[in-house]
């Protein structure tokens, strides 16, 4: 593989790491300790994550079990869960909260398909553009002759046509996930 090419797959592989991230938060009627990782905690006048603050379990497949280290954060770690977007009203019963995952409705589940749909074709538009960069560094490299320039674009769209193929595998496998009753 040629200079150019590992370029690609390198950004190519870091599109679908930011797919697999974004998929984690999309909330589905099992709990997943993921979608805490965005919430920051007013600790002693700092923003902490949550996941630094305490530990997170998933006893059950509908809820996830938040348990500070230090007890006196437990309010200040239930005040940002309630202040997120997460839409769940998390229960304190003064060691631990707990964070019920009720199941989404039909429509609900629809929805979280369409932003996961969202999530992939902006994926393949992140890949493409890649592709595009690829391209024009190997049309620029003087040291490249003209079939170079036609094998290494060739080699560029066999990697841009797999890492679509794999989007398009994880959004199927996420799909089937969210769609689960």
């Amino acid at each position: 593989m040629s200079e150019i090419t590992d370029y690609a797959k390198s950004h190519m592989e870091k599109c679908l790491k930011a797919l697999q991230d974004n998929f984690s938060r999309v909330r589905t009627g099992r709990a997943n300790p993921h979608v805490l990782d965005d919430i920051m905690v007013d600790y002693y006048g700092q923003k902490t994550p949550v996941t630094q603050l305490a530990g997170v379990k998933v006893p059950e497949a509908a809820t996830l079990v938040v348990e500070p280290w230090d007890k006196s954060s437990l309010r200040s770690i239930e005040k940002a869960i309630e202040a997120s977007d997460l839409g769940i009203t998390p229960s304190n019963d003064g060691m631990c909260i707990r964070l019920p995952f009720p199941q989404p409705t039909e429509e609900r589940r629809k929805e979280l398909v369409r932003e996961c749909q969202k999530y992939a074709e902006e994926a393949k538009v992140s890949i493409r553009n890649v592709r595009r960069d690829a391209n024009e560094k190997a049309e620029k490299d003087d040291s490249y002759s003209e079939d170079d320039v036609k094998r290494e674009k060739k080699a560029i769209q066999k990697l841009t046509d797999t890492y679509v193929d794999k989007v398009s595998s994880m959004l199927k496998t996420k799909t089937a996930e969210v769609m689960e009753i």
